[in-house]
């Protein structure tokens, strides 16, 4: 992992061990985790940050997937993850569950559980670990994001739902009833193209947490898309 580059992943400085511990220590990052942002009254992130945040995050996935010369599948993707330094910037860490994928195979077996409400089905079920278990859990979490709402929130529990569903029943009505009601000031104006730019990432959270794991899209895919809807969100800035 100290081998392992790129501007939206925490840098690994050094190891400690022991008899007693294992450790990665890591880069202090002063703005703390995204999780802290959503859910600390004092602190609120605006639509254009949290598109800022989530592109910074898949692209440091993405890096993991698909540009690093093993794979790496992180297999804990969530807020409390994703740390934000000086300049808000998000970089990706904890990598303490992450696992190398052979050149050779695409996907592994772990009896390593991450975090429940972010893991895949098929991660949990039967411990099947592959990049498209990734991709599930940064759609759960770009969902969370947007709604402010954990995949283990209590009502979404009591109702049976979980945050896809709970996602796509409620887009049947209006898709602002989803939305923090903080990802806008109270001196900004909502607009079609602001609507236009949740529905977008809406809809690219669901494609990311299909059941099927053939069905998902890759994390290439994800940045890709992400990019066009910032763009197109920064020229309605202008």
């Amino acid at each position: 992992m100290r081998n392992v580059r790129h501007r939206n992943l925490v840098p690994v400085i050094t190891t400690c061990s022991s008899d007693y511990i294992r450790a990665f220590v890591r880069k202090y990052m002063s703005n703390g985790s995204l999780e802290n942002w959503l859910y600390r009254e004092a602190r609120h992130l605006n639509l254009l940050q949290r598109l800022t945040v989530m592109l910074d995050a898949a692209m440091a996935i993405e890096y993991l997937h698909h540009r690093n010369d093993t794979a790496i599948v992180h297999c804990d993707i969530k807020p409390a993850n994703v740390l934000l330094d000086e300049d808000m910037v998000a970089h990706v860490g904890d990598f303490g569950i992450s696992k190398i994928l052979a050149v050779s195979k695409s996907m592994t077996q772990t009896e390593t559980l991450g975090t429940l409400g972010y893991i895949a089905p098929e991660y949990g079920s039967e411990g099947i670990v592959s990049a498209s278990g990734d991709v599930y859990s940064y759609g759960i979490m770009l969902m969370e994001v947007l709604t402010k709402r954990r995949p283990t929130y209590e009502k979404m529990c009591n109702e049976n739902l979980d945050l896809r569903r709970w996602i796509t029943q409620s887009f049947s009505g209006s898709m602002m009833d989803v939305v923090d009601a903080n990802i806008f000031s109270e001196e900004e104006q909502i607009t079609s193209k602001s609507e236009m730019c949740i529905a977008s990432m809406i809809e690219l959270a669901l494609d990311c947490t299909k059941e099927p794991p053939e069905c998902r899209i890759s994390m290439k895919e994800v940045v890709k898309r992400l990019n066009k809807i910032n763009n197109t969100f920064l020229e309605t800035k202008k």
